[in-house]
């Protein structure tokens, strides 16, 4: 039981970093932003590349909000199951 769920998590992991090490920058913009961006890269600016990355962080949040709720409930999930059996175990 131990060694599969190790498998698994190993999966996980392995997934969740060939997903990140495989995005490419995304142009995620209205055409207005873009537009304008684009006028301020042209010029000399760096605007573009803040906005871009300020998307994707926007993007992400939300996904590790609901990733850390998840890793603490099945933590205390697994906690409450152990006393569950230990009881069960001492009576």
């Amino acid at each position: 039981m131990i060694e599969r769920l190790k498998n698994k998590s190993i999966l996980y992991i392995f997934t969740l970093i060939t997903m990140f090490l495989s995005i490419s920058d995304a142009l995620a913009q209205c055409p207005m932003c873009r537009a304008a961006a684009e006028q301020n890269l042209a010029s000399g600016g760096a605007a573009a590349r803040g906005l871009n990355n300020g998307i994707l962080y926007l993007l992400v949040t939300p996904y590790l909000i609901v990733g850390i709720i998840g890793v603490i409930w099945y933590y205390r999930y697994r906690k409450n199951q152990r006393l569950t059996i230990e009881d069960i175990l001492n009576s």
